[in-house]
């Protein structure tokens, strides 16, 4: 595997937290950048069961609410004439 050399700019708070999980954890800040980077990119192809339910006030597994736009049936409809479909 080929490794670049990068410089990124991080708020100074998250990179002493990051250091700090490293030190605890006994490896590096490079392996916890990595894993973080790893996980988050794993997450946005593959999201688990736990990151998109949760669990209601009735104890039932609900959608999370994601942010992004509203779509409404009027739209669908609209958008579906449009194309004429």
């Amino acid at each position: 595997m080929t490794h670049i050399k990068t410089t990124i700019e991080l708020p100074a708070s998250l990179l002493m937290a990051a250091k700090a999980m490293a030190v605890k954890e006994k490896t590096t800040l490079k392996a916890i950048l990595e894993h973080a980077l790893r996980r988050e990119i794993t997450f946005q192809e593959n999201p688990s069961p736990r990151d998109i339910f949760e669990i209601n006030q009735y104890n039932f597994p609900v959608l999370k609410k994601r942010k992004a736009p509203l779509v409404t049936s009027g739209m669908i409809y609209q958008k579906l004439e449009e194309e004429d479909l």
